[in-house]
C-alpha cells in the first residue's frame, strides 16, 4: 500500500473515523466502511463492508454515490483473485517474454494462463480469458485464427524461444535433464514410430526437458524425433543449454563412456549413474560412510577413478527387498544360483559417476534432485493434458510445445510458493486457483468492486505470504 494512502488513514483515525478500509484494485484504491454484526442463521459474528467512495494522491477522497448493481449500470464479473495471483507470481516471466516476443508476447502470455489453469483448446482460449479480469490492462487479440498464426510463428522462432530460456535460467548452473514421450495423432514428417518406456511403438516426439535443481523450476524444453535415443539428444542439448561449467544430473539411461567423455570434454560437472550391468560395479570400494534418506539407513563410499569419481551407496531396505524378490525367482525357476550369486552382488547399490570431487551425502542428494524432474512430466502430461497433440505441421508442434512449457513454469510457481509456505501437502495449485476464482471484480459504470474474500482464502493468503489483497484499516 502506497504510503499517501496510509498518511490519508491515519488523519481519518485522528478525527475519530474508524472501520475505514482501503482496497486497491488494479491502479485505483476504493474505501469501504467495514463492521460486524450477529447473523442468527450461522450463529456468529459475520463482516459486512459498504463502498463509500475512493482516493486518489491529487484529488485526495471522493464520495462514491450510494448504488444497487443493476443490468444498466453493469459492465462484467471478472475472477479477480486468480488475476492478482499471476501478476504477482510472473513478473519475470512477462519481461522476458515481452523482450523476446515483443508483437506477440500479450497472445502468448494469455495462453500459457488459461491453459496452467488447465489445458483449453485455442477456440476457447478467448473464453476463458475474458472471465479473468485483465490487470495488466494488456488485451490480446485471442481469436482462433490469430491464435494458430501465432503458434506457427512461435514453434517457428527457435531463437526467441532460447531467449526466454536463457533469461528464466539465468541465475541457475545446477541444472537436472531427462527425456520423456509425447505421443501424436498427426502425420507431421516431425513425428516418427520409437520405441517409448511403455513399449508401445506409435507416432510420437521426445521432449526433452531441463530444470533447475536449487529452485526445481523448468528452465528449458527442446522437441526431438521420436526415434531418437535418449544417449544421442543430450549432445545438443547440453549445447543449447549453454551451461558450460555447471552441473547437470543425469538418468542412467545416458550412461556410456562417450556421454562421460564428452561432458569432460564440455567442462561440465555432471552426475551419472551407472547402469546396473556395468563393470564398473566391480570395483572395490569401502562403504565406511553412511547416512539416513527418509529414515532409511543408505552406506556409502567414494574412490577415484582416472579422471572421475565413483560413488557407491547402498540402500539397505531396498537391499532386502531386491533379495526378497531374487529368492522368490528362484522358488519359481526363473533365476537359477547362478544367477542369484550374481544379482546379490548388486542388490540395493547404485552407483554413480562423478567429476566432482564431494562428500557422498551431497552426491547423493543431488542424484535424487531427478525425482523432481519426474514430477515436471508427471504435470505437464496429466495436470495440464499437455502430451497428446493433433496439430498437423511442425512449426505449431513446436509452438505448442513450448507454451505448454510456459504453462508448467506457471504451474511450477504456485506450487514452489506452496512448498515454502510448507502447505503443498495440503494443496495443490489447482486448489489454489479453485479457491482464487471466487473473488470477484464487479464492473459499473463508474467504478469497479471487489468481492469479499472468504476467510478460508484470507488464511491461504497469509500461509504464503503473499498478501495478494491488501487492505489498511483505520
Amino acid at each position: 500500500m502506497e504510503d499517501w494512502a496510509r498518511l490519508w488513514l491515519e488523519e481519518q483515525r485522528k478525527q475519530g473515523k474508524k472501520g475505514l478500509e482501503i482496497k486497491k484494485i488494479g491502479n485505483h484504491h476504493y474505501v469501504y466502511y467495514s463492521t460486524t454484526h450477529w447473523s442468527k442463521q450461522l450463529k456468529k459474528r459475520i463482516k459486512s463492508s459498504d463502498y463509500i467512495g475512493k482516493i486518489d494522491s491529487i484529488k485526495g477522497f471522493t464520495e462514491g454515490v450510494k448504488r444497487s448493481i443493476t443490468s444498466k449500470n453493469l459492465r462484467g464479473i471478472k475472477e479477480y483473485g486468480n488475476a492478482v495471483l499471476f501478476d504477482h507470481l510472473l513478473p519475470d516471466l512477462r519481461a522476458c517474454l515481452q523482450d523476446a516476443f515483443p508483437d506477440e508476447w500479450k497472445e502468448i502470455y494469455a495462453i500459457a494462463i488459461t491453459r496452467a489453469m488447465g489445458y483449453t483448446p485455442l477456440k476457447r482460449i478467448k473464453s476463458s480469458w475474458d472471465k479473468i479480469y485483465d490487470i495488466q490492462e494488456i488485451n490480446p487479440q485471442l481469436d482462433a485464427k490469430n491464435l494458430s498464426k501465432i503458434l506457427k510463428l512461435v514453434g517457428s522462432d527457435s531463437r526467441a524461444q532460447d531467449s526466454v530460456f536463457k533469461a528464466l535460467s539465468m541465475r541457475d548452473k545446477e541444472l537436472v535433464y531427462d527425456l520423456s514421450t509425447v505421443l501424436t495423432r498427426s502425420s507431421i514428417n516431425f513425428a516418427e514410430i520409437g520405441y517409448n518406456k511403455g513399449k508401445v511403438h506409435v507416432p510420437q516426439i521426445n521432449i526433452a526437458l531441463f530444470c533447475s535443481m536449487t529452485t526445481g523450476l523448468p528452465t528449458m524444453i527442446r522437441t526431438l524425433p521420436g526415434s531418437v535415443r535418449d544417449i544421442k539428444s543430450l549432445y545438443n542439448s547440453i549445447l543449447e543449454a549453454r551451461k558450460e561449467g555447471g552441473t547437470v544430473v543425469l538418468d542412467r539411461g545416458f550412461f556410456s563412456k562417450g556421454t562421460i567423455q564428452f561432458l569432460l570434454e564440455k567442462g561440465m560437472n555432471f552426475i551419472l549413474p551407472a547402469r546396473r550391468n556395468s563393470r564398473l560395479y566391480n570395483t572395490g570400494i569401502d562403504l565406511s560412510g553412511h547416512m539416513f534418506y527418509q529414515k532409511r539407513l543408505i552406506k556409502c563410499g567414494k574412490r577415484k577413478n582416472e579422471n572421475s569419481f565413483l560413488y557407491l551407496f547402498e540402500d539397505q531396505q531396498l537391499k532386502l527387498e531386491e533379495n526378497t524378490t531374487l529368492y522368490r525367482k528362484l522358488d519359481e525357476d526363473k533365476i537359477d544360483e547362478i544367477d542369484l550369486t550374481n544379482s546379490q552382488e548388486r542388490a540395493g547399490k547404485i552407483l554413480i559417476v562423478s567429476n566432482l570431487d564431494s562428500d557422498p551425502k551431497e552426491i547423493f542428494m543431488q542424484y535424487k534432485s531427478r525425482d523432481r524432474i519426474e514430477k515436471l512430466f508427471d504435470t505437464y502430461k496429466n495436470s495440464l493434458h499437455s502430451d497428446i497433440l493433433y496439430l498437423q505441421d511442425n512449426e505449431s508442434i513446436f509452438g505448442h510445445i513450448f507454451i505448454s512449457f510456459l504453462s508448467l513454469y506457471i504451474y511450477s510457481k504456485i506450487e514452489q510458493t506452496l512448498k515454502r509456505a510448507d502447505i503443498l501437502d495440503k494443496h495443490s495449485p489447482k486448489d489454489v486457483l479453485l479457491e482464487l476464482s471466487k473473488v470477484y471484480l464487479v464492473e459499473l459504470d463508474d467504478c469497479n468492486l471487489i468481492s469479499e474474500v472468504p476467510k478460508k482464502l484470507e488464511m491461504l493468503d497469509k500461509k504464503m505470504k503473499l498478501n495478494l489483497f491488501p487492505k489498511v484499516r483505520s
